[in-house]
């Protein structure tokens, strides 16, 4: 199982096996890290699982599709050439090492 670590607005940092097929908003629930709402259960409707991804792990992600690009367009904090919806983003063997900061306002 890969290993990725969220990074929680306080700066906390925690490291977890990653269940292959999982989003990685699933992981970050299943665990009970602050920060991610996910109001929408994971549909790319709401924004509210808002991450920045690692430079390193960027290239590795399959990119984001259209419904995701256009949500990240109206999320609380801005915008980075880094910012992923982590809903949108499933678990594969390619994760492993990667880094999601969290950003500091959902809703």
């Amino acid at each position: 199982m890969p290993k990725i670590t969220f990074i929680t607005p306080a700066g906390e940092r925690h490291e977890l096996q990653a269940k292959l097929g999982s989003s990685v908003m699933q992981v970050a629930i299943d665990a009970g890290i602050d920060g991610i709402h996910a109001e929408c259960g994971g549909a790319a409707a709401c924004g509210t699982c808002h991450v920045y991804a690692e430079e390193q792990i960027l290239k590795r992600l399959v990119p984001p599709e259209s419904n995701e690009e256009a949500m990240l367009d109206y999320t609380v904090e801005p915008r980075q050439p880094s910012s992923r919806l982590s809903c949108q983003l499933v678990i594969t063997d390619d994760m492993d090492g990667a880094v999601f900061t969290i950003a500091a306002r959902q809703i």
